[in-house]
């Protein structure tokens, strides 16, 4: 294995290019996941990184960062740069200071701070030792330092930190604080290149906006990895296109990158039409007179043309969008759902207060809380999953309730494999009717015998849409069901929600699916009580903003 990062005054070769990619190769065995890939990333322009599951988007910003070798090739980060990574290990810093994690993301400027604090801990100072300290200070001033914490500070309250955390150790945190604590320290500094890999996981609402903010205003070279559509339409100058081992970049956001890669398919497929008519036509004169003497050489000269053309290459893509489509056996009556003064106490806090509302015919109702355990609380209270204080919910007679749950570890405690997984809650017999239900949900040829206990988190939230869709439920409750799912995935599961002619409870982090579903929005606050608003996402969110 081989990796080369050089470096190279900005502006000396390539003017504003932060990070050049050269004839990169990556291989894991037999496997190769990348091969000669060459692009060039410039300073002011934010990409999305896209690709189906698999293809390496991760592993190509680990490349970048350099903390992954190459095969072959080389990425040239222009000089005194530097790079930042969004780091996954949220247990690498346990015994730090959350406002001193932070900072550590600018390396440099930690270690003069380190080295500062010993020195004025000696004793006794040697004229060497005063000439080293003054140094540092002059290094830690050109760095800013006197505003590190300040500005690690603010970083950590525009991402939901409270102030009273600032200084805790972070294994005292969540894990889901952990998460924004790293996210605050790829930010920290204002560094030349930023990588981000999932940088809205675990944020809620206001962090995710703010992000977007910080992004849009950011004046420095930004690669993301994220399945969050939104998010890449509102920050992303360009997009990278990972497939089949090469990335092709696309000016323009997500939206606009995806209506130019369809436009452009369907412009080679018609030019390969008018091809193809024009090769009959040929062939067909060919074939009729070809046998006469007085016609041969206009068969001659058409043959010849026969030859040159060539039909344009149409590689299909290598991802693969999931057939997703909720069909209801029982129509739902007029009756759906009424909950009236649900009280619902945990560990002495009620996270439900006397909660009341009622789910009539065409319902699409997006739940919003600061706290995602009180919305999977509701769920479960509402499918009898879990037990309530006080107050009363009556399900209409016809409703015949799906349910996806953000956690579904308990529906894989099994060594069955998918087919027999599926088998277990539908009497199917024709394994042909199966096997081909279950292809259209991506699980083709041997994937089928494989145990269910191994799977992905995508392929087990596929299986989960699976079973849901065999139920043929009227009325479907989801929590996170974009969770695990590749951007091809949440597409399909997106259309299949907008065609669905039932009602949906539902909670979700990502804005194009509360925007193009939700006519409704409950908000959960923290007392407990409930804001009940009939708007759509986007109304929701500039009352919000008044």
């Amino acid at each position: 294995m081989s990796f080369f990062v050089t470096y190279s005054k900005i502006g000396e070769v390539w003017g504003d290019i932060m990070i050049q990619v050269n004839n990169v190769s990556l291989k894991f065995g037999k496997r190769t996941l990348f091969e000669d890939v060459n692009i060039k990333f410039t300073n002011g322009n934010c990409y999305g990184l896209i690709g189906a599951n698999g293809s390496g988007k991760s592993t190509f910003l680990k490349i970048l960062s350099g903390e992954i070798e190459t095969t072959t090739g080389e990425v040239v980060v222009s000089k005194n740069e530097r790079v930042s990574f969004l780091k996954q290990d949220h247990y690498q810093y346990d015994e730090k200071s959350v406002i001193d994690v932070v900072i550590m993301g600018n390396d440099k400027l930690y270690k003069i701070m380190e080295e500062k604090e010993k020195m004025y801990q000696q004793t006794e100072f040697s004229d060497e030792d005063g000439m080293r300290l003054a140094n540092l200070e002059a290094e830690f001033m050109d760095l800013d330092g006197w505003n590190a914490e300040a500005s690690a500070a603010t970083l950590l309250s525009n991402l939901g930190i409270p102030e009273k955390h600032h200084y805790s150790l972070m294994r005292e945190l969540p894990v889901k604080e952990r998460v924004k604590v790293l996210l605050a320290q790829a930010l920290f500094g204002n560094p030349d290149i930023l990588l981000l890999d999932e940088p809205t996981n675990s944020l809620d609402l206001e962090a995710i906006r703010w992000l977007e903010e910080f992004l849009i205003n950011f004046n420095n070279t930004v690669i993301i990895v994220s399945h969050d559509r939104h998010f890449l339409n509102k920050v992303c100058t360009h997009i990278a296109d990972i497939d089949y081992g090469k990335i092709k970049l696309y000016v323009g956001n997500y939206d606009f990158w995806y209506e130019s890669s369809e436009l452009l398919q369907k412009q080679m497929r018609d030019s390969n039409k008018k091809k193809e008519e024009k090769i009959k036509e040929l062939q067909s004169f060919i074939a009729r007179f070809s046998a006469n003497a007085s016609k041969s050489k206009q068969a001659t000269s058409r043959k010849k043309m026969l030859e040159k053309i060539q039909l344009d290459e149409i590689i299909p893509s290598s991802r693969k969008y999931p057939y997703i489509d909720f069909k209801i056996e029982k129509p739902a009556g007029k009756e759906i759902l009424k909950v009236e003064n649900l009280t619902k106490e945990v560990d002495g806090k009620k996270i439900l207060d006397k909660v009341s509302f009622t789910i009539l015919k065409g319902d699409k109702v997006a739940f919003i809380a600061q706290n995602d355990m009180v919305k999977t609380t509701l769920f479960n209270i509402l499918l009898g999953i879990e037990k309530y204080d006080k107050g009363s919910i009556e399900w209409g007679k016809t409703i015949v309730p799906g349910y996806l749950p953000q956690d579904n570890t308990d529906y894989f405690k099994t060594d069955k494999n998918i087919m027999e997984w599926i088998g277990q809650y539908y009497n199917i017999k024709d394994e042909t009717v199966l096997r081909g239900f279950l292809g259209r949900m991506l699980f083709s040829g041997d994937d089928v015998f494989k145990k269910v206990n191994v799977l992905s988190g995508g392929e087990k939230a596929r299986c989960m849409l699976s079973k849901i869709m065999l139920e043929s439920p009227n009325l479907l409750v989801l929590d996170e069901p974009t969770n695990h799912l590749d951007l091809e995935s949440i597409t399909s599961l997106n259309k299949g929600l907008i065609n669905f002619q039932g009602e949906v409870l539902f909670t979700s982090r990502d804005y194009e699916l509360n925007n193009t579903l939700a006519n409704r929005v409950i908000e959960i606050l923290d007392n407990g009580k409930i804001i009940d608003r009939r708007v759509s996402y986007e109304e929701y969110l500039d009352k919000l903003k008044q």
